[in-house]
């Protein structure tokens, strides 16, 4: 009997051990953790288990031994192994590692598997409550029910406020009814406290909480409680998808456009494309609701494979927000206010009514340059500019986080004075409190929320009417409901008009519309105003005639003239090294490794410079692969992931397939 087991270690294969000595290893299950020895010495590593043979091709008595057997019983089903393989496959990463990232840091260090934080018994019993939805959420909720216990992806398309919530609860509640388990994804968990206070008011089953801002033992409890069938819902962020469940029956994301849902380091993984992968094996409904779907998820309904569930209205008697263009060239401005919006801030707090200020950007100012000479701040690991953080005399690099005293004076000409340029929350923060001394204002963003519990205790302090102007980046566009908002303005609307990427126009579309529905929730009619110096500009004004839909469906015609995604595929391969020439040599080998396994159809574009060419004292370059069919982009990166290990090149480099960001 001879054990095939994967590592958590960056090696594409498997490796051979003997049982160890002793045990009975009939019963022993796939997916089973395993102490091995592992490399030079006595050093010892959590293996597992993917399948047992009576081949080897390696001499048996060459073969070690595994050291112990921690699992009886496997922690990880049939299916959970399958998804696994095919993320592995399919994003062209060792599967050691993905099998690694889907256990929770203690258990993926051989841990035992039980739970080390107190849990609550909760009632198992549904709350009766009675319920109100319009038609439209009524027939999403009955399409969805009417198709329990069968796959299909559901994309529930409704404007902001329309009560995508209510839907999703509704179903949740029928899902409990027939005994089964529910996987709920929302982007960022610590920015929707108000979702998760809603669930747990709405139902009384044990609720487990999964994300990053959580300690080892938090998220190993809430996984095992899916694991063992002790928790009825598990709401996460995208690392909780593969938590494994006794009886999963429905799989929701919500805000499935979002950005967030794409692994940016290590396994580049969809957690939307992966969700539905999952879906497809256990037979069961997948939910996706968004106010602005993902091009990809609506291309996805014209080709019929997913079916589209409609709310266009608000929901109880709220209405949608009036959207304006505020042309603000050769206006007069204050540190990014036009004299014309703060007019409008102005009505707005007079009615003792709340104001949302965008902009999304943090800091005092993105660049500091010098008054006499033009020297600007950069950092000396990246190409960037240094940000100017006032209030804690700092410069920092948003990309490496390097950090550098504030100086009064310029360090190249040493007279000249240093000027700061364009607009951050802090610098916006401080003009608003000497035009409005006399009320509260609340800046939102992640420096100003960076310790425990912060962000809570704003949003408590918004909704009891506490604050009277709230001013934040992209954390304000997710989720939140604040009923006395009734004035929303984006100072800097025009920053995501031009971009090397042609997935900006799309993330800046959706931004807006997002951001804009904070804007009169409640029975109060809501105002939106954006600041533009492009106020012709053909996105933002289809946005503000026609809607989303009709930007989406010209975005989508332009995609497929241009033959991008979704009407091709893609996958980039990166590179980076100390050494420039380096970098770009290492793509240039993997081009012509490729040569052979091309065909009229895959086409490789580059080695070029990333669009931040240098970042932590690392040089990057890109190679983009595409082709209109995936199995076309499939196969050649079958044939080329195995050749690289056979590289010489002291580089670093990573596969992103399906690539949301070209940064």
């Amino acid at each position: 009997m001879i054990f095939n087991v994967v590592i958590d270690t960056p090696l594409y294969q498997t490796f051979d051990y003997l049982p160890p000595v002793d045990v009975l290893c009939d019963n022993i299950q796939l997916g089973s953790r395993l102490l091995v020895p592992f490399g030079i010495g006595n050093h010892k590593k959590v293996a597992f288990l993917v399948s047992i043979t009576d081949h080897s091709d390696f001499a048996i008595n060459k073969l070690k031994r595994v050291d112990k057997i921690i699992d009886a019983q496997s922690l990880l089903s049939a299916h959970d192994l399958t998804l696994l393989r095919w993320v592995s496959r399919y994003y062209h990463h060792p599967l050691g590692e993905v099998i690694s990232i889907a256990f929770p840091s203690g258990l993926r260090k051989g841990k035992a598997a039980v739970i080390n934080t107190k849990t609550h018994d909760v009632d198992t019993e549904l709350k009766n409550i009675a319920l109100s939805s319009n038609t439209a959420q009524q027939t999403a909720i009955d399409t969805v029910c009417a198709n329990l216990g069968k796959f299909g992806v559901f994309l529930l398309e409704g404007v902001t406020g329309s009560g995508k919530t209510e839907v999703y609860l509704q179903i949740i509640h029928t899902v409990l009814q027939r005994g089964q388990q529910v996987l709920v994804l929302v982007p960022e968990i610590s920015l929707t406290p108000q979702l998760e206070a809603r669930f747990k008011h709405r139902f009384a089953v044990n609720i487990a909480v999964s994300h990053s801002k959580l300690t080892d033992n938090q998220r190993q409890a809430a996984w095992l409680q899916a694991q063992q069938g002790t928790c009825a819902i598990l709401l996460g962020t995208r690392s909780a998808l593969f938590t494994p469940f006794v009886n999963l029956g429905l799989i929701v994301l919500d805000e499935e456009h979002d950005a967030s849902f794409k692994q940016q380091e290590g396994l580049r993984f969809s957690a939307r494309d992966t969700a539905i992968v999952r879906g497809k094996l256990l037979n069961i409904p997948v939910l996706l609701g968004s106010a602005t779907p993902s091009l990809e998820s609506l291309h996805n309904v014209t080709k019929q494979r997913y079916q589209l569930l409609h709310l266009p209205e608000r929901a109880g008697s709220s209405v949608e927000p009036v959207l304006q263009l505020l042309d603000i060239r050769n206006k007069k401005m204050r540190e990014g206010l036009s004299e014309a919006l703060l007019v409008e801030i102005r009505k707005t707090l007079a009615k003792n009514e709340q104001v949302l200020l965008f902009l999304n950007r943090r800091g005092f100012a993105p660049t500091l340059i010098c008054h006499g000479c033009g020297w600007v701040a950069r950092c000396q690991h990246c190409e960037a500019n240094l940000v100017i953080h006032v209030d804690e005399a700092l410069l920092r690099c948003h990309h490496c986080s390097t950090e550098y005293r504030l100086s009064e004076h310029c360090p190249d000409c040493k007279t000249g004075e240093l000027t700061p340029l364009g607009l951050g929350t802090e610098r916006v923060e401080k003009v608003l409190t000497k035009v409005f001394p006399d009320k509260t204002i609340l800046r939102l963003d992640r420096d100003s929320t960076r310790r425990k519990g912060v962000l809570e205790d704003y949003l408590d302090q918004i909704n009891q009417g506490k604050v009277d102007i709230i001013l934040g980046t992209q954390m304000l566009a997710k989720g939140h409901h604040f009923p006395n908002v009734t004035l929303v303005a984006i100072l800097n609307v025009d920053s995501g008009l031009f971009s090397i990427d042609f997935h900006a126009a799309e993330k800046l579309a959706q931004m807006i519309v997002q951001v804009s529905g904070r804007a009169g929730r409640a029975e109060k009619t809501g105002t939106v105003i954006m600041q533009t110096r492009q106020p012709e500009h053909s996105l933002l004004t289809t946005l503000i005639k026609h809607g989303y839909k009709s930007f989406a469906n010209s975005a989508l015609a332009e995609r497929q003239a241009a033959q991008l995604p979704p009407f091709s595929y893609q996958a980039l391969l990166s590179a980076q090294a100390r050494d420039e020439q380096l970098a770009q040599s290492f793509l240039q080998a993997v081009t012509d490794l490729a040569a052979p396994y091309l065909n009229n159809t895959v086409h490789l574009l580059g080695p070029v410079p990333a669009p931040m060419a240098k970042r932590a004292s690392f040089y990057r370059y890109q190679l983009l692969m595409q082709s209109p069919q995936r199995a076309d982009l499939q196969a050649l990166l079958d044939k080329l992931i195995p050749e690289l290990a056979k590289l010489k090149f002291k580089v670093r480099w990573s596969l992103d397939v399906d690539p949301v960001d070209l940064q």
